[in-house]
């Protein structure tokens, strides 16, 4: 009777230790858990929502961000989350440094509010219901054209070729509607940020099967504009502090499934 005890005991400690350590803080404030919900590699389409207490709180205005006239805002309560702000500058200046500086911005962050009211408003043809449109994320912004209809002007295609270089990647193309489950949108792109882009482009993979890619591999070594990186990909139940980098710059991110990507660099 007593070994029992002591092996129930025993197993009680080993329980309480496992789950404390999937709960155990990353940054300081944010457990494991919490991780996989946020991040700019989440997938948020048909199956898997955002959760709303997850919605970022780095929610700036469009048109006040827009500092060289690179491009127009089309409303004047347009928002992205801040830290996209700079490499999309980053992007609208180059393409205006190569004659193209007609892009129009007429959409970006939306609340579950506003997007069940489009969903209402349109149906499911036009629209996602709240939480399973990315616009939610604040990473996303639907540019057009002054011009015209983005797939018939220099602004779709411009865009189409160049979104990569900065962190951004053509969510919807047309040759990956199977895969999304999207229509194709020449005007929705999506920020992830570097070097995920690149290799995006580079393999010619959507998001899903992007994400998939690097569970599969575990460990990705690459290099962009002389950076090099490394991708860890993290099953969250095996996910812990200890797995960071002591003495390297890196990034955390959620897939919104289950795992956990850490992007280092060096």
């Amino acid at each position: 009777m007593k070994k029992i005890i002591v092996i129930l005991l025993i197993f009680s400690i080993s329980a309480w230790f496992t789950f404390n350590n999937q709960k155990s803080n990353i940054d300081g404030h944010t457990s494991t858990q919490e991780q996989v919900y946020q991040g700019d590699l989440l997938i948020v389409n048909h199956d898997f929502p955002i959760k709303k207490k997850y919605i970022p709180k780095d929610l700036v205005n469009a048109s006040k961000t827009n500092y060289n006239n690179y491009y127009v805002v089309l409303y004047n309560d347009i928002l992205i989350s801040e830290h996209i702000k700079a490499p999309f500058e980053a992007l609208m200046e180059q393409a205006y440094h190569e004659g193209i500086s007609n892009f129009m911005i007429s959409s970006g962050f939306r609340s579950f509010e506003e997007q069940k009211r489009l969903y209402d408003e349109y149906g499911k043809d036009s629209a996602l219901p709240a939480g399973y449109s990315e616009h939610n994320l604040g990473l996303s912004l639907d540019i057009g054209s002054t011009q015209g209809r983005m797939e018939d002007t220099f602004e779709g295609q411009w865009l189409a070729e160049n979104v990569w270089q900065h962190g951004f990647i053509m969510r919807y193309p047309k040759n990956k509607t199977h895969i999304t489950k999207i229509k194709y949108e020449p005007w929705h792109i999506r920020y992830v940020g570097l070097p995920h882009s690149v290799l995006m482009q580079e393999k010619d993979l959507a998001l899903e099967e992007y994400i998939e890619f690097l569970k599969d591999e575990q460990i990705v070594h690459t290099s962009v504009n002389g950076q090099d990186y490394t991708i860890e990909y993290y099953d969250s139940v095996l996910f812990s502090k200890a797995v960071l980098p002591k003495d390297k710059t890196y990034t955390i991110s959620g897939d919104n499934q289950s795992g956990i990507i850490i992007t280092i660099e060096g």
